[in-house]
């Protein structure tokens, strides 16, 4: 039973690597496209860094699982660290489901109410605040170097706990509603990111809530239920590794062979103008 236990991890451990590697290939196309090739607009300045948080997590697991070979060995800063990029990613996508989901909604009032830059403030405050979200009950808990202090722990970790749980139903919710408004209630054509945004959201909830659950119940998982983390692990990589393809899949047309920046364009890309009080086109034609 243990060799068989040592197969199933290395099987696991080295196919979470490869589904990490290509995630990075993939991510780091469409950064490139999207960062320097295809006209940004209000919703893929979120598909942009939504991307970077992807790559971050991705990179920071794959290099880690590399120093793991190497070594043989790791600690608990390795979790840390890469659970930043992913919590990030998870801010991002609750953020841009939401706003997506309100500007199918409320299309005039959005429009005239929201500000210009919107979209890339709050992007940097996602960033920010993503840093002492996961270190400071990381750091309380003894994560990054010895020194637990339980009680500094407890409120940190469940303060923590309940702002993902809260982000992850925010974005569950938002693609709910917006794929029953499209699909029964609205008459105008779907919104441009809508494959995206539920193609993100639906891969959330199938292959990322299992690694926010290892992240809250990490000490006992490892003990009552080993095969827990290594499999959310995996699911985690595949939730971050697969947002490009359905970037494909939504921008591709059937039977028609097109390079990957048109078809990236079709899916990411923004022709919206903004003027000085903010967009000059219904946000429903994004």
């Amino acid at each position: 039973m243990f060799g068989l236990w040592r197969t199933f991890t290395s099987v696991v451990f080295y196919l979470t690597l490869a589904v990490s590697l290509v995630g990075l290939v993939g991510n780091g196309l469409v950064l490139w496209h999207l960062g320097f090739h295809i006209r940004k607009g209000p919703f893929s300045v979120y598909a942009l860094h939504l991307a970077a948080a992807d790559f971050l997590f991705l990179c920071c697991h794959a290099a880690f699982s590399i120093a793991q070979v190497a070594l043989g060995s790791q600690n608990t800063v390795y979790f840390v660290v890469t659970f930043i990029g992913f919590a990030t990613g998870l801010w991002l996508l609750a953020a841009f489901s939401l706003e997506l989901c309100l500007s199918e909604l409320f299309p005039a009032c959005y429009q005239s109410c929201r500000p210009r830059h919107t979209s890339g403030v709050v992007c940097g405050l996602i960033w920010a605040l993503s840093l002492p979200v996961v270190l400071l009950p990381a750091h309380a808990c003894g994560q990054l170097w010895d020194g637990a202090r339980l009680l500094a722990c407890l409120r940190y970790h469940a303060a923590c706990i309940t702002w993902l749980l809260v982000l992850a139903c925010v974005a569950c919710v938002a693609g709910l509603v917006l794929f029953i408004w499209v699909a029964c209630c609205s008459q105008r054509p779907r919104p441009k990111f809508y494959g995206a945004v539920l193609g993100s959201v639906l891969l959330l909830t199938v292959c990322g809530l299992p690694y926010v659950l290892y992240w809250s119940l990490r000490p006992l998982l490892n003990v009552l239920l080993p095969i827990f983390p290594p499999l959310a692990t995996l699911l985690a990589c595949v939730h971050t590794s697969f947002k490009p393809l359905i970037y494909f899949t939504a921008g591709r047309q059937p039977r028609k062979r097109e390079p990957l920046r048109a078809v990236l364009q079709r899916a990411l890309g923004d022709g919206v103008q903004l003027g000085p009080r903010g967009l000059s086109l219904p946000m429903s034609a994004i």
